[in-house]
């Protein structure tokens, strides 16, 4: 059992944010044929017979080409649930907006990294929210969307959103997050190359623990 707090979460989310500043703020790829003997007496010539060459049809069928249909991935405020009817990764939320779960976790999930599917939804905190959109959306974040949420008894407001989001406090999502390795497709965790969040485990757990929306079931 974890023990009372009194603080309130709003105050637990703004000074996580502003923690996460001081880590985070400014972070940051070729038959030549001789020439006939001289003339005989013969008054006989020789003739030549030229070989007709007959060309096959072609039997080759050329490549098929198969289109891939790019799902869009639409996002608005409905899209964000509380991390409570989301699925925990070691200490992070992952959802699907595409359906797509089992994949989603299964990248999660995998030690070695992975490319996390279209549409999956990974959060650590209430406030910040990060999607992967459709290919081609944004090559240079993965494909990354970055959002800063503003969660409520309501339901969830976007603040600010993009691949490029900065947040309330200068902080570049997508700086932070280009520092983990590539296998990991843009997922910041202890030893993925990230710079480390200057707050404790538990602390992170506490904000988790402060999400004010109501869940789905309720």
């Amino acid at each position: 059992m974890r023990p009372h707090t009194s603080v309130g979460p709003a105050v637990v989310m703004f000074a996580v944010a502003a923690l996460l500043l001081l880590g985070c703020g400014d972070a940051g790829d070729d038959p030549v044929g001789a020439d006939p003997a001289g003339a005989a007496p013969s008054t006989t010539t020789a003739s030549t017979t030229t070989a007709s060459t007959t060309t096959a049809p072609s039997t080759t069928t050329p490549p098929s080409t198969t289109t891939v249909e790019i799902v869009p991935v639409r996002v608005d405020e409905s899209s964000f649930v509380s991390l409570a009817d989301m699925t925990a990764v070691r200490g992070f939320f992952v959802d699907n907006l595409l359906g797509d779960l089992d994949s989603t976790i299964a990248v999660a999930e995998n030690p070695e990294g992975g490319i996390y599917p279209a549409g999956s939804v990974v959060q650590l905190f209430p406030g910040e929210a990060m999607v992967k959109r459709e290919a081609g959306f944004s090559p240079v974040t993965n494909d990354w969307e970055f959002f800063e949420l503003v969660p409520s008894a309501e339901g969830t407001a976007i603040r600010v959103r993009g691949a490029d989001a900065v947040n309330q406090f200068g902080g570049s999502c997508a700086e932070c997050h280009a520092m983990a390795e590539p296998r990991f497709d843009f997922i910041c965790e202890e030893a993925n190359g990230c710079e480390p969040l200057p707050i404790s485990r538990d602390l992170i757990e506490l904000a988790q623990q402060t999400d004010p929306r109501p869940r789905l079931a309720d």
